[in-house]
Parts: C-alpha cells; sequence; structure tokens
C-alpha cells in the first residue's frame, strides 16, 4: 500500500504527479514514434532535447525565482523549488537522464537521485593522537635499513673529507701568507745591511 501524498511530503508528491503513471516507452501502434518523456522537462521549462548547459541554466533560473529565501513563508514557492531540484537531480545526472529518457527509472531511483548527500561526519574531538594506520618510516627502516645506515655513513665519509680539504686549504694560504711576509722582512733586512 503506497503512503498518502501527506505521508510522502508536499515537494515529492507534487514532482511524482509531474511524472507519467507508467514507464515510457511506445504509446501505440498508430503513432509509430517513442513517447518523449516531458513531466521533468516541462517542470524545468526545457525540451527533451535541451543540452546540460541549458538544464542546468534552466535550473539556476527557475529555483531563483521560486527560493524560499525570495519568496518567505510561501509554502507553494518551497515545493516548487523541491521539485525543480529533484528535476535537476535527474536531468542533471546523464546516467539517470539516459534512464528517464528511456523509461526505466524507477521511483526508488527518482526519490534516492533527489535526496540531499549526507551531512559530513563531525570532526574528531582534539585528544590524545592516534598512530597513523601505517607507519611509512617503519616500513622503509625495515626494508631499505641498511641501505639508509651505507648512504648516511658515506655522507658523513664526504663532509668529513670536504671540511678535511678545506682545513688544509686554510693551512696553505696561512703558510703562504706568513711565509711571505717572513721573506719580505729578509729582503728588507738584506737591503739595509748592504746600503750601509
Amino acid at each position: 500500500m503506497a503512503p498518502a501524498p501527506a505521508a510522502r511530503g508536499w515537494p515529492r508528491a507534487l514532482l511524482l504527479r509531474a511524472l507519467p503513471a507508467r514507464p515510457h516507452g511506445r504509446r501505440g501502434a498508430a503513432d509509430g514514434a517513442p513517447a518523449r518523456p516531458a513531466g521533468l522537462y516541462e517542470l524545468l521549462g526545457v525540451p527533451a532535447s535541451a543540452t546540460q548547459a541549458q538544464i542546468k541554466a534552466a535550473y539556476y533560473e527557475r529555483s531563483f525565482r521560486c527560493h524560499p529565501d525570495r519568496n518567505a513563508g510561501s509554502e507553494e514557492a518551497a515545493a516548487r523549488f523541491t521539485a525543480l531540484h529533484q528535476a535537476y537531480a535527474v536531468l542533471g545526472s546523464a546516467a539517470l537522464r539516459r534512464k528517464y529518457d528511456r523509461g526505466l527509472l524507477s521511483r526508488e531511483e527518482l526519490s534516492s537521485a533527489a535526496r540531499p548527500a549526507p551531512a559530513p561526519a563531525p570532526a574528531p574531538a582534539p585528544g590524545p593522537r592516534r598512530a597513523p594506520p601505517f607507519d611509512f618510516d617503519a616500513f622503509y627502516r625495515a626494508h631499505y635499513g641498511e641501505q639508509l645506515e651505507r648512504q648516511q655513513l658515506l655522507r658523513r665519509r664526504r663532509r668529513r673529507q670536504r671540511e678535511a680539504a678545506a682545513a688544509a686549504q686554510r693551512w696553505r694560504g696561512e703558510r703562504l701568507a706568513e711565509f711571505s711576509v717572513a721573506l719580505l722582512l729578509l729582503s728588507a733586512m738584506a737591503l739595509l745591511l748592504g746600503t750601509k
């Protein structure tokens, strides 16, 4: 037994009224052409051949007009806004639109497509920090620990060698400067003693 329209809610009842009662298909042998579903398209005011951009533009335009913030207290505007949202939920999705056009969209799929997404879970309260589910550092050390130690040892050796080379270079520079000063003093003394 189907629930009464009041139990389903006003907006859903309005949307379901816009849908045909039977699945879409051929209307009769006399027509010869497949029937085009028109309920949701008419609700948005677009032809069945409308592009996704046209459907989106029509949805935004119509939902803007009957938005509950613009029509405060109007239950009819709120119901129409909800029906527009549900129609866009179906026609805005390429997969659901194909099913709707073929008449394969069930009422359960229609009502589940129009439901809003569940609210995100609240952030956890600050407290003791939990260990991560996967400790990449421990994994890396377990599998590549020896190689990591070798690389660190090589880096330390190279650093010490560079420091030793830099110290030797400074020592040579200092000794050269001292030798140059001593040679200059000896030359000056030799000149002074040679002129007397």
